[in-house]
């Protein structure tokens, strides 16, 4: 995937996802096979730069960034339990529904098979197994790896890659409780054995045939590149980059002829090219960075092919430039996105590229072929709100598999056909579950007359809908879409008569990068006009009404949610956050917490321009916190995310108990009949995950989350 390299697409997704592992083999059998193995460990760590096992770390702050806030969690920790307290039942009861929804919908759905040349890979239950194509469902499995004979507790496999040989494995190993990995190398001799492991390693790609390239993370940034030689057990420096505001990864092209290593901003980025057969020598630079223009690149016959923002009217555009003389002035347009499209992925194949893509809340292809230099359009269906593709396609590959669904939607794997030019579904259900949901596109007009999209489910032939507790998401920045992919939670929610509503406000990507620009920076109050917007809609047109209606949001969707909070109290009942940033004015003025720099191009820079300060100011949730009758709210965090500092949540949830109870004092609140005290919960968890706990966690997070709104929307009477 291209698009795989954009640092600004990065998103970890706050709930449990559609792929829950279901093995083929019992644990107790890959646990005898892994002891059979004795996976043994070598470590030349005088050669590598950081290579050691650091078997208990698992990416915490440093605590003297708590010394400060260390009574205010331990005061916040013994009120949520005793708060929890009268959550427990319907907690119980959720997750029992949530966990047969989970087994319901993801009992036929297996781990992705991952094929290079002539084997495939795939893991399950925390092991990598290998097995020839062809020949994966006859037993005869070969196991490479398991995350249980290694020294990390809790780890989740994030990334495998092989080198060209299939001599080695790279294995990306994750904590569930960091945001920090690990990169296990894996030489694969007819006894496997882990021949290094390097930790902080955020991205990696074989070059070679024993050589390595790799990131190193610290403090959620990616500046410095290495190269190691497994054969001569070397280790060197080889790309550093000084700016704070730019990421830094790896990407191998497609043909394998190049490694890219990209250093991107929010709004720009250069790529060094690494030559796969002559990978130690200095790498090559394609295009100085310049301000607007992103860009990335694939190779085909000697030319690159570039994916870049340059030009006009504003979107990507498909270029292409001889690798000899690839600079800015050589770049060739071949195909252009249309204006308000979301470009969601590209993937380039041998003789085609194929471009995924959202146009009116709606899916499609466009087919590009290299041969004839003509596009394919193809429709894909209607109630798809999202895809996946299937990882690491072939390049030579004439058929290439991807998967369709919805909030609502289970996935379903389709085929597309290049050379016959053919769609094909490959799952079989027996009832889809779209028919029991109706899907509804509408679009509000916000303040300044923008129409905003919103799309909504609701049980098919439901009446009175008026009546019906609506639960509305959003997200709006960074230029990432709302997340539409399916949980099983949504359609036990449809079940009890849920009606659901994702506002696709500016700030995030849903029509492509100008909505992005239009929601950021100085434009932040878009995103909050549009969202009040979108709920207005949503009641005057009989969906619900403010008495039955919540709000819900993760991460820097928080700044949205949490500024409707405080300006339209009175249009929702209740509002769940998880990992909120809320608190952005006091983030960006501090230089020393590790994303403020580069979080600049998104939310302006308030240390040195005052009108940026008082803007933010204007908006941001904490600071305009003041008494009046807010609804309740519920809100989880974990005690060590990097992303999100506790002591700001900590210092928003005083300064809003504060305000509710002086307007809760005042005389005239005594005297409104039916006036309640909100509940304002925080639930701080313990680990450093930012919105990706792992399964049971997430099933945890999710039960008490829905508890909570039940009992706040009075809905618990009902069940």
């Amino acid at each position: 995937m291209l698009l795989g390299s954009i640092y600004f697409l990065r998103l970890l997704k706050g709930s449990t996802g559609h792929f829950k592992n279901h093995s083929k083999y019992s644990v107790s059998a890959v646990l005898r096979s892994c002891s059979q193995t004795k996976l043994q460990a070598f470590f030349f760590a005088k050669h590598l730069r950081n290579p050691c096992v650091v078997p208990h770390s698992h990416g915490a702050i440093q605590s003297w960034r708590f010394f400060s806030c260390k009574d205010l969690l331990e005061s916040e920790q013994e009120n949520w339990r005793a708060c929890s307290a009268k959550y427990m039942a319907m907690t119980k009861r959720m997750k029992r529904r949530l966990e047969a929804h989970y087994d319901k919908y993801s009992s036929s759905l297996s781990s992705p098979v991952i094929r290079f040349g002539e084997y495939v890979y795939f893991e399950e239950n925390g092991c990598i197994f290998r097995s020839k194509l062809g020949e994966i469902d006859e037993g005869n499995n070969e196991i490479l790896l398991s995350t249980e004979a290694l020294p990390f507790h809790n780890s989740l496999i994030q990334r495998i890659r092989i080198c060209p040989d299939h001599r080695y494995m790279a294995v990306a190993i994750k904590s569930a409780h960091s945001e920090e990995s690990a990169c296990i190398v894996v030489k694969l001799d007819t006894l496997p054995k882990v021949e290094c492991i390097i930790p902080n390693v955020f991205s990696f790609e074989w070059a070679a045939h024993e050589i390595l390239l790799y990131t190193t993370q610290k403090n959620l940034q990616c500046h410095h590149v290495y190269l190691c030689d497994f054969n001569k057990k070397h280790s060197e420096l080889v790309y550093t980059e000084h700016d704070a505001r730019y990421f830094v990864d790896l990407y191998c092209t497609k043909d394998r002829r190049f490694l890219t290593i990209n250093s991107s901003s929010k709004n720009s980025s250069e790529v060094w090219l690494v030559d796969c057969h002559h990978p130690f020598e200095s790498p090559v630079l394609v295009q100085q960075r310049t301000e607007g223009v992103i860009y990335h690149i694939e190779h085909r016959n000697n030319e690159l092919y570039i994916l870049t923002t340059y030009g006009d009217p504003v979107g990507y555009k498909l270029m292409k430039a001889p690798v000899d003389s690839c600079g800015l002035e050589n770049w060739l347009p071949i195909y252009t996105v249309k204006e308000n499209t979301k470009l969601i992925d590209l993937e380039m194949f041998k003789d085609y590229c194929v471009a995924f893509l959202k146009f009116c809340g709606h899916l499609y292809l466009d087919i590009f072929s290299f041969v004839s230099n003509s596009v394919r359009n193809v429709k894909l269906p209607a109630w798809a709100c999202s895809f996946e593709l299937d990882p690491h396609p072939e390049y030579t590959a004439s058929t290439f598999y991807f998967w369709l669904l919805s909030p609502v939607q289970p996935p379903v794997r389709f085929a597309y056909s290049l050379m016959k030019n053919s769609l094909t579904e490959h799952t079989e259900q027996e009832v889809p579950v779209t028919m029991n949901c109706h899907t509804v596109r509408l679009e509000a007009k916000s303040k300044d007359e923008t129409c905003v999209p919103i799309t909504v489910f609701h049980k098919a032939n439901s009446k009175e809908l008026r009546r019906m507790p609506l639960l509305v998401h959003v997200y709006g920045a960074y230029g990432i879409d709302l997340n539409m992919s399916f949980k099983a939670e949504n359609l036990m929610l449809i079940k009890d008569g849920w009606i659901l509503a994702y506002c696709h406000v500016r700030g995030g990507g849903e029509l492509g990068l100008r909505w992005h620009k239009d929601g950021s920076t100085t434009k932040k109050h878009n995103g909050i006009q549009d969202l009040q917007a979108c709920i207005k809609l949503l009641h005057e047109l009989g969906y619900s009404q403010p008495a039955l209606t919540a709000l819900m949001s993760v991460s820097a969707g928080g700044v949205l949610a949490g500024a409707l909070y405080n300006n339209d109290p009175h249009l929702i009942r209740a509002m769940v956050l998880q990992a909120p940033f809320l608190d952005v004015l006091n983030t960006m003025l501090d230089p020393h917490l590790p994303l403020t720099i580069e979080e600049q191009e998104e939310w302006g820079n308030p240390l040195v321009d005052e009108t940026c300060k008082e803007y933010i100011q204007s908006y941001c949730p904490y600071q305009n916190i003041r008494p009046q009758n807010y609804p309740s709210a519920f809100i989880t965090a974990s005690e060590n995310d990097q992303r999100i500092p506790l002591a700001g949540l900590l210092r928003y949830i005083c300064k809003l108990r504060k305000a509710v109870q002086a307007f809760h004092a005042q005389d005239n609140c005594t005297k409104v009949k039916g006036l309640q005290m909100p509940n304002i919960l925080l639930d701080v968890q313990p680990g450093g995950s930012h919105c990706a706990p792992s399964w049971d966690d997430s099933l945890n997070q999710a039960s008490t989350q829905l508890a909570f709104l039940y009992k706040e929307l009075g809905l618990d009477k009902r069940q």
